[in-house]
């Protein structure tokens, strides 16, 4: 057994160092793990935001370079217009204008002249006839096997009334959009942070209009074909693709932050678009978060690691730290371990350092001698206290062998049946009931002492002792109260009284005459009603002298029975602190048999169920008087 303990008492003791390590290593692994979090969503913040910046700046380069690209073109046109207006009607001049066009802007795939004599079915030109003024096509395929989109560029032509009897157009093939925009997601791809995972999930740049048809993409089948707007929205979960699509058909290119997350080919992507100025076409590049949050997460776990290194040499250091320090705790547990067996004299460590653990050694000594003392004390007060209880177990027998206790009360009588019973709540209390018989007179009463403990079963002892004395002399009940009033009210400096209910039973001919002192009036049992017997209340007895108590009679059938309490039966609490109270004392009354004895002990056993657990509070005394004589 000892063995045993002293392994359990140094495991605990190894285990105290532990727990504290522990401890601090929790602290600081939350304070470097808050700090490490910290410098990844900075580090990252700053990451995506500079990378923002730099799409922006290029794509809107390359916006720059597209629309320069157009207005080349145009203004090629434009330069030539006077030229061609001079020579309609000559082919070959017109061919080699045409001719010098082509050579002077290599961008121009081609120019012609269509004329409004011979017909034009086109919508673009019948537009530009009748708006007189030059503008763009809507992209086309010239033919199925082309893969970048052509747009021209319309120019009406005037004779020389100034009218309108020709359209000059010049066509532009956009494939130098697709090879501008591989550059740019070359130079992105050396030039910015973006870790590109795998080929789906790197960034691709895309050029289409405003209602959201592709003008280029890397898959050639959605150019004139796919929506972008269209495959955002269907994959929108987040309900941010409606705040994007009107943004872009305001032709507004996007803002630097990027809180909106889009789903773009099912990838998560932040998406950064530019317009093309003079034209309603839109540059966007879209990146999958997870290549731009990469970096974030790659420097997130290079610190991660720099934290458990951390996390791991200081544990050993912290751990061998602490055991040295607590090493002192465990002398001082091993003294107490001697203390606890009663070795009070033990000496204990001697403790150098001026610390916590030194003021514990010094609070354990002073414990020390304050329990050498504490125990020479309790041994005393033990033995005074066991000497106050054997003398509160005489009390207590006394004092119940004052009260009639022996049952039937009267065996060879057959016109009376009594019953009492007192609990007090205490070893001693001040509640009394007593009765006895004088010249075929039943003489009883029953009390209630204010107070409780020792006080009060004296003055239950003296009340008791001059009932007796007192009714041996008069049969009247009030003049029993006005002698107990005046012998309790002389030199009470205590200033405690006496409830009474006197009575006195004839029993040849049934007459009960009775004085009730400041007590709860009895219950009347007949044969027909459980009633309450209507009494003067007066005022208890020793509260003031002179005081004139009433008398008054109630002539008793066979078989009517009166039951006295206290209330200690009344004022009974359960855990709620709800009272038993005068109607369940009645409905107890209405349901028992009408003997005494069986009477009160059905009444006991309702008092104890409705109590339950609860503590007893007030001394509970019954007496049951049931008169039996038939004439």
């Amino acid at each position: 057994m000892k063995k045993t303990d002293k392994k359990d008492r140094k495991r605990y003791n190894r285990s105290f160092a532990r727990r504290l390590t522990r401890w601090v290593m929790l602290v600081v692994f939350v304070m470097m793990s808050a700090l490490g979090y910290f410098i990844y969503d900075l580090s990252k913040s700053i990451v995506v935001e500079v990378t923002a910046n730099t799409f922006h700046t290029n794509m809107q380069a390359s916006a720059m370079f597209f629309s320069n690209a157009m207005s080349d073109v145009s203004e090629a046109v434009m330069n030539h217009v006077y030229e061609v207006e001079q020579h309609l009607g000559q082919p070959a001049q017109l061919q080699g204008i045409m001719t010098r066009i082509v050579e002077l802007n290599p961008r121009i795939k081609s120019c012609d002249i269509t004329y409004v004599e011979d017909g034009i079915e086109d919508d673009w030109f019948r537009e530009v006839i009748s708006t007189d003024s030059a503008c763009w096509s809507k992209p086309f395929f010239e033919d199925h096997e082309e893969k970048a989109p052509v747009v021209a560029y319309l120019q009406p032509l005037h004779d020389r009334q100034g009218r309108v009897v020709a359209v000059l157009s010049a066509d532009l093939s956009l494939d130098f959009m697709t090879q501008q925009l591989e550059k740019q997601d070359n130079i992105f791809q050396d030039n910015v942070w973006v870790v590109p995972v795998t080929d789906d999930l790197i960034f691709h740049s895309y050029v289409f209009m405003r209602d959201g048809t592709y003008l280029t993409h890397p898959d050639h089948r959605r150019i004139l074909k796919g929506n972008f707007f269209v495959h955002v929205r269907d994959a929108d979960e987040e309900g941010v693709a409606s705040e994007v699509i009107s943004r872009m058909s305001e032709g507004q290119k996007s803002q630097s932050e990027t809180d909106k997350v889009l789903r773009i080919n099912l990838i998560k992507s932040y998406l950064f678009y530019v317009p093309i100025e003079d034209s309603d076409w839109m540059v966007a590049v879209s990146v999958p978060t997870i290549s731009l949050d990469l970096f974030g997460i790659i420097m997130g776990v290079f610190l991660l690691l720099i934290v458990v290194f951390v996390l791991i040499v200081m544990f050993f250091v912290c751990h061998l730290t602490i055991k040295h320090t607590a090493k002192p705790l465990k002398q001082l547990a091993a003294t107490a371990d001697k203390v606890a067996g009663g070795q009070f004299d033990t000496a204990l460590p001697v403790i150098k350092s001026r610390d916590e653990i030194q003021l514990l050694r010094d609070s354990f000594e002073n414990m020390q001698h304050s329990l050498s003392a504490y125990v020479e004390k309790l041994k005393s007060t033990t033995a005074a206290k066991a000497s106050m209880e054997s003398e509160l177990k005489i009390a207590h027998d006394i004092q119940m062998s004052m009260l009639p206790k022996t049952y039937p009360a009267f065996p060879e009588r057959h016109d009376l049946d009594i019953y009492g019973f007192v609990m007090p709540a205490k070893a001693v209390g001040g509640d009394l009931y007593d009765f006895f018989i004088r010249d075929e007179k039943l003489f009883f009463c029953i009390g209630d002492v204010s107070g409780k403990g020792v006080p009060a079963s004296l003055v239950m002892a003296v009340t008791r002792f001059l009932f007796r004395n007192i009714a041996s002399y008069t049969q009247e009940p009030n003049q029993i109260a006005v002698a107990l009033n005046e012998a309790l009210s002389r030199n009470n400096d205590t200033g405690m009284f006496v409830t009474l209910f006197l009575g006195v039973l004839d029993l040849g001919t049934g007459q009960m005459s009775f004085s009730n002192a400041g007590h709860n009036p009895p219950l009347l049992i007949t044969e027909d009603s459980v009633t309450i017997l209507s009494c003067d209340s007066n005022i208890p007895v020793g509260v003031m002298s002179g005081w004139r108590f009433t008398a008054q009679h109630r002539q008793l059938k066979a078989g009517d029975s009166i039951f006295l309490y206290t209330d200690g039966l009344s004022e009974a609490e359960d855990s709620r602190c709800q009272l038993f109270g005068i109607d369940r004392i009645q409905q107890v009354a209405r349901t028992s048999v009408n003997q005494p004895q069986r009477f009160i002990e059905s009444m006991m056993t309702a008092v104890q169920q409705f109590i339950g657990d609860a503590e007893q509070s007030d001394d509970l005394t019954m007496l049951a008087v049931k008169y039996t004589l038939k004439h």
